[in-house]
């Protein structure tokens, strides 16, 4: 049994499907032979090949299809073989290859319901709680920040508070410098000497 493959689809993957699709259309092959081919090539169920084709791919590539399509009727003109279109949902397939089909259907369903669905939860829910943790950080940082500023702004008010005392006193000592000079000259009185003299006299 084939090994079957739970991750997501690549832009090769997707081009090898559209590709063997493609070619099987043109030569007027099935659907489950084109998407039993891609599994073999890419390790995943064909009824997973197939669900990718029509959810997704297929509505890349209308008009390589339409071309395929009209190709594939030049050839059987060509040929001068008639079958059936390939893109009809009932194709006349044998029983076992019926069976084999309702078992791969049954397959996709499994995947949809138990890795889908499972991943793109777990994955949004993986990216929920990076955020949130992302946004806790943050937080923590916002008011590591505002703490920082607040004891800032009080050092720079104690500082200023500083400097305005600083000043005050800077300025009461130059009033009692020019107070003391002005006494100090008042003070002072000279006299004349018995030779003619200015002597100081200081009370």
């Amino acid at each position: 049994m084939t090994t079957t493959r739970q991750d997501a689809w690549t832009q090769d993957e997707d081009l090898l499907l559209a590709e063997v699709v493609l070619r099987h259309i043109r030569e007027a092959g099935t659907q489950l032979a084109a998407f039993e081919e891609v599994g073999r090539k890419l390790s995943r169920t064909a009824a997973a090949c197939g669900f990718r084709w029509n959810s997704f791919v297929r509505k890349q590539y209308k008009t390589g299809i339409e071309l395929a399509k009209k190709q594939r009727k030049e050839l059987r003109k060509h040929q001068g073989e008639a079958g059936d279109e390939f893109d009809k949902t009932n194709m006349a397939l044998p029983s076992s290859e019926k069976e084999s089909q309702a078992l791969t259907l049954q397959e996709v369903i499994q995947f949809l319901k138990h890795y889908d669905h499972t991943t793109s939860l777990k994955d949004l829910q993986n990216e929920n709680h990076t955020l949130l943790q992302k946004l806790g950080e943050m937080e923590r940082k916002i008011d590591s920040l505002q703490h920082e500023k607040q004891s800032l702004m009080n050092q720079l008010r104690v500082v200023e508070e500083d400097y305005k005392a600083l000043i005050e006193i800077m300025e009461r000592a130059r009033k009692m410098v020019v107070l003391q000079d002005d006494e100090r000259n008042k003070k002072v009185k000279f006299q004349m000497d018995r030779n003619g003299n200015l002597e100081r006299i200081e009370k």
